[in-house]
C-alpha cells in the first residue's frame, strides 16, 4: 500500500472557526522543536504569559495557555472550582451556554440556568432573580455567545455576582483578540479562550486566566479536583 502527502485545499476560514492563519504562524509552526525544559522554552512561556495577562488585560498571575482546545479551557475552570452539590448559575442564551451548564452539572454541580433567546443577551435582572432564591457558589457566563455573536453586559452581571459572594466566570472563546476583554476591570475571577478564532492561531491551546479569589477557592477545596491533567 502507498501513502501520500496530506495537501489541505486552500479555504478561506471564517465565523466559527478555525480561521485563517498568518504565514508568518505556520513559519514558525515548522522551527525545530525543544524540550518543555529548555532554556530557550522557559524563556518563550514566560514571554507568552505576559503576553496573554495584556490580551485578557489582567494582572493574575496564574494566566497560562493550556496544551489543549478551548472545550477543556472550559472543563479545566469548572473541574477547578465546583465541587459536588454546589450550586451554579450558569447563562445560557445560545450553544455553548448550554455546554456550559453540561459541563457543571458533569463535575457535580446543583445547576441552574438563566436563558434568554438566540440573538439575545442576558438580562442581568435575571441573574439577581436567580442568586436571590437560589445563591450560588459561581457566575458562568459566554461573553460573546459564540454560536450568536451577541455580547453580554458584564459589568452589570459581575456587579450582581460579586454582590451575592459568588465567582464570576467568563467565556471569551468567540471575544478574545476581537473584542476588549477586561478581566481585572470587570472583576472576572476565570476567563478561558481558545486560539483558533481572533488570534488567528491554529486550534489546540486555551488561554486560561484565574484571579486570586479563584485560586482562594480552589485552595479551600474539600475535595480533590477530579481532573488530574486540568488541575490547577
Amino acid at each position: 500500500m502507498s501513502y501520500t502527502s496530506f495537501n489541505p485545499p486552500v479555504r478561506t476560514l471564517m465565523g466559527p472557526g478555525p480561521s485563517d492563519v498568518h504565514p508568518r504562524v505556520l513559519t514558525a509552526m515548522a522551527r525545530p522543536t525543544i524540550g518543555h525544559l529548555d532554556p530557550a522554552f522557559i524563556a518563550m512561556m514566560e514571554e507568552i504569559k505576559a503576553l496573554l495577562q495584556y490580551a485578557f488585560q489582567t494582572s493574575n498571575a496564574l494566566t497560562i495557555p493550556i496544551s489543549a482546545p478551548a472545550s477543556a479551557g472550559m472543563e479545566a475552570c469548572f473541574v477547578n472550582l465546583i465541587e459536588p452539590g454546589e450550586k451554579v448559575i450558569v447563562c445560557v442564551n445560545g450553544v455553548f451556554g448550554g455546554r456550559m451548564a453540561d459541563v457543571c452539572g458533569r463535575y457535580g454541580g446543583e445547576v441552574v440556568t438563566v436563558t434568554a433567546p438566540w440573538g439575545q443577551p442576558i438580562d442581568p435582572e435575571d441573574v439577581r432573580k436567580a442568586i436571590g432564591s437560589k445563591g450560588a457558589k459561581l457566575v458562568g457566563i459566554i461573553h460573546a455567545e459564540t454560536s450568536t455573536g451577541v455580547l453580554q453586559p458584564m459589568e452589570e452581571i459581575s456587579e450582581i455576582t460579586h454582590d451575592a459572594g459568588a465567582l464570576l466566570v467568563m467565556d471569551c472563546v468567540t471575544s478574545l483578540g476581537g473584542h476588549p476583554v477586561k478581566t481585572d476591570e470587570w472583576q472576572v475571577d476565570v476567563a478561558y479562550s481558545g486560539t483558533q478564532k481572533c488570534l488567528s492561531i491554529p486550534p489546540g491551546l486555551a488561554p486560561i486566566s484565574f484571579s486570586p479569589a479563584a485560586m482562594s477557592a480552589l485552595e479551600e477545596r474539600k475535595t480533590k479536583v477530579a481532573n488530574w491533567f486540568l488541575d490547577m
